[in-house]
């Protein structure tokens, strides 16, 4: 909660220090440390370990897209070849590059295509890179993945009226998300004249926001099987808006 707040002064807080304090790197550096970052990237489906060992530093930490933090000997440890039935690939997508000396950042979308038996997926991921040059070469040093929320495919909930959840859902003295039907369309907006999220349906009571944050929005109901409650799920917590009336 607290870092959506932040985060539209913090972006902009960081463009502007970036481009006072920093300019991206040549072209060339730029396309050795995609090229470094696609080799790795390669050689999970195949569990390739001999990129792993040659362009990483011994000391490198890196953090997956959940959190999760594994050295270099934790990551090469667990490489695998997929199992029959399972595919996958690695696009880079909009490379940036800053020079700091010895250090170099890059900050890339990890475009994944996935088969998984049959069935077909793909996962977007912004990804920060850093390397240090060491013996001559360009080695990664850290990394950082986050999963970017991308629009999923629509679900076919029958029998949802969406009328039962109209209403004002208030979550605090003037705060409030006021929910509404439009053209066969529920949506919410959470101030006066404010933009419309909609939602977009996953089961009965369960919708998903079409925000950046694609949120699940979870409508409780009452011992009369009446709407009384909206629940917001977000990173794991729970914001309670009460119905009123």
């Amino acid at each position: 909660m607290i870092r959506k707040l932040l985060t539209g002064g913090l972006l902009a807080l960081g463009m502007v220090v970036v481009s006072a304090h920093a300019e991206e790197a040549p072209a060339a550096l730029r396309d050795v440390l995609v090229k470094t970052t696609q080799a790795l990237m390669d050689a999970l489906p195949v569990g390739d370990k001999t990129p792993w060992e040659q362009w990483v530093t011994d000391d490198a930490v890196i953090i997956d897209e959940f959190g999760r933090v594994a050295s270099k000997a934790d990551t090469i440890a667990s490489l695998r070849h997929f199992p029959s039935g399972v595919t996958g690939s690695m696009e880079m997508r909009d490379p940036h590059a800053w020079l700091h000396g010895d250090s170099a950042l890059l900050s890339v979308e990890e475009y994944e295509r996935e088969s998984y038996f049959g069935q077909s997926f793909v996962v977007r991921y912004r990804s920060l890179l850093t390397f240090v040059k060491q013996g001559g070469q360009w080695k990664l040093a850290g990394a950082q993945d986050v999963t970017i929320p991308t629009p999923p495919s629509r679900l076919d909930v029958p029998g949802l009226v969406l009328d039962d959840y109209v209403g004002t859902f208030r979550y605090a003295p003037g705060r409030a998300w006021v929910v509404s039907v439009d053209h066969g369309v529920l949506g919410y907006v959470t101030r006066p004249g404010g933009p419309v999220n909609t939602l977009q349906p996953v089961a009965k009571d369960v919708f998903m926001g079409t925000d950046d944050e694609r949120n699940l929005l979870v409508f409780q109901r009452d011992e009369h099987g009446k709407v009384s409650a909206l629940i917001e799920r977000r990173k794991f917590n729970d914001l309670r808006l009460g119905k009123e009336g």
